[in-house]
C-alpha cells in the first residue's frame, strides 16, 4: 500500500516552484499517486500588472492576478510529465496561496503538500511570513519543502 494517494504541488511559474513540480511528480509516480498541480492567483488589471512589475522587476509574479495560470499549469504538466506523473490534475484556484493550497489540500483529499522553499531564508519572509513556513505551520498533512533556491 502507498504511503500517499493524492499529492498536491504548488506552482507560480517561477523556476523553483517548477523544481518543486518536477519533485512531486517523481514521488507521485513512485507512490503511483495522483499528482494535483495547483496554481493560486488574484485577478487583477493590466494597468495594476505594468505598474507592479516596473517595481518588482524579478519579484513581478508574486503580483495579484499576475500568472497566466494557463499557461503556468500547462509547463508545469509537462515538466510533471517528463519527470514520470501520470495521473496529473490541473487546478487555477482565486486566492492567497497557502489558504488555496490548503482548501484544495481538503477538498481533494490530499495527503502531501509539496512547495519550494523560495522565500523561506529571505528578510521579508522572515518579516512577513512566506508560503513555504505558513503551509508547513498550518497544514494538517505530511509538508515537503523542496530546496530549489
Amino acid at each position: 500500500m502507498s504511503a500517499y494517494r493524492t499529492i498536491v504541488v504548488g506552482t507560480d511559474g517561477s523556476e523553483s516552484s517548477y523544481r518543486a513540480v518536477e519533485k512531486a511528480a517523481s514521488l507521485a509516480q513512485d507512490e503511483s499517486a495522483q499528482l494535483v498541480i495547483a496554481c493560486a492567483y488574484y485577478p487583477t488589471d493590466e494597468k495594476d500588472l505594468g505598474s507592479a512589475s516596473d517595481v518588482l522587476k524579478g519579484d513581478a509574479y508574486q503580483v495579484h492576478g499576475s500568472a497566466p495560470t494557463d499557461e503556468i499549469l500547462r509547463s508545469a504538466r509537462e515538466k510533471a510529465k517528463a519527470a514520470g506523473a501520470a495521473n496529473i490534475v490541473e487546478r487555477s484556484i482565486v486566492g492567497a496561496p497557502v489558504d488555496s493550497l490548503l482548501a484544495l489540500l481538503a477538498e481533494v483529499d490530499g495527503d502531501l503538500l509539496v512547495i519550494g522553499n523560495k522565500g523561506l531564508n529571505s528578510l521579508a519572509g522572515r518579516l512577513l511570513g512566506s508560503v513555504p513556513s505558513d503551509a508547513a505551520r498550518k497544514a494538517r498533512v505530511d509538508v515537503l519543502i523542496v530546496h530549489t533556491v
